[in-house]
């Protein structure tokens, strides 16, 4: 009996001093005695191995944003890579011109579409998704049309209907489905740049060659001595395919040459 009073008491005791501590509104927290509640020490060591997988995470990170968006440049060109988009990449390649504005409004429309879909993915039921990305990227190809019609009358003449056509460009809807579709903003605008700039950079090289080759000159300005000696085949679609074709063997060259030295680093 005794026991049970003094198991009473100190229960007792305990409940009040919690009293004391909580206190009754939830909203107060008093202490009654500062030695009983003190922040959670960490030690040095663990402080500098919390630090250390902090600067790792963050480093990691950014590897990854910089893997995304070299894959689209080299890794996985989109033209020369994986021959997508090879329609407006032989049609407007016949002057520098023509083909550095196409990347551009490609690669605008890349990272808007990218961006917008991958905001919407949880959102966009499946069964409607590619009419859904058809849409949004109809949406963002309009908005270029217009302003290059209102800022940039002649370039878009020269481009013709090959701007509508962005909207069915299989490089966009391929990564609306392949990478927006289950990525977070933020890689899927890294994404949608380096596809973007890997296209770009594509079309910039084969309409370089095709130029120079067809009309002695680049971006408009006859070169003295090569123009006299230009050669029209590489302006026409059979002086496309062949340019296309060489320097699509070259990049592939090179990209497992790289890709060859870097295992044999690695292994070493």
């Amino acid at each position: 009996m005794d026991k049970e009073n003094e198991n009473t008491v100190v229960e007792t005791s305990t409940v009040s001093e919690t009293t004391q501590i909580v206190g009754e509104s939830p909203e107060v927290v008093v202490a009654t005695d500062t030695n009983e509640i003190q922040p959670m020490d960490i030690a040095p060591e663990d402080r500098k191995i919390l630090e250390d997988l902090s600067a790792e995470n963050t480093r990691r990170h950014r590897t990854n944003y910089l893997k995304i968006f070299t894959n689209g440049i080299i890794t996985s060109n989109p033209v020369f890579k994986l021959c997508l988009g090879t329609c407006p990449v032989l049609a407007v390649t016949t002057a520098l011109t023509n083909g550095f504005a196409m990347g551009m409004a490609t690669t605008l429309v890349l990272i808007c579409s990218n961006v917008l879909i991958s905001l919407l993915r949880k959102v966009i039921p499946d069964r409607v998704r590619i009419p859904a990305y058809v849409l949004i990227i109809a949406t963002f190809v309009t908005i270029v049309q217009m302003v290059m019609k209102k800022f940039l009358p002649s370039i878009n003449a020269a481009l013709g209907v090959y701007i509508p056509l962005i909207v069915v460009n299989c490089i966009i809807l391929g990564r609306a489905e392949a990478f927006a579709n289950s990525n977070p903003v933020g890689a899927s605008a890294m994404d949608g740049l380096g596809m973007g700039l890997g296209f770009t950079l594509a079309l910039c090289v084969l309409a370089f060659f095709r130029e120079l080759l067809g009309a002695g000159a680049v971006f408009g300005y006859k070169i003295p001595v090569l123009s006299d000696y230009a050669m029209t085949i590489f302006i026409l679609p059979a002086g496309g395919f062949l340019t296309f074709g060489l320097l699509m063997a070259a990049v592939t060259v090179i990209v497992s040459r790289v890709e060859n030295r870097r295992v044999k680093e690695a292994k070493q």
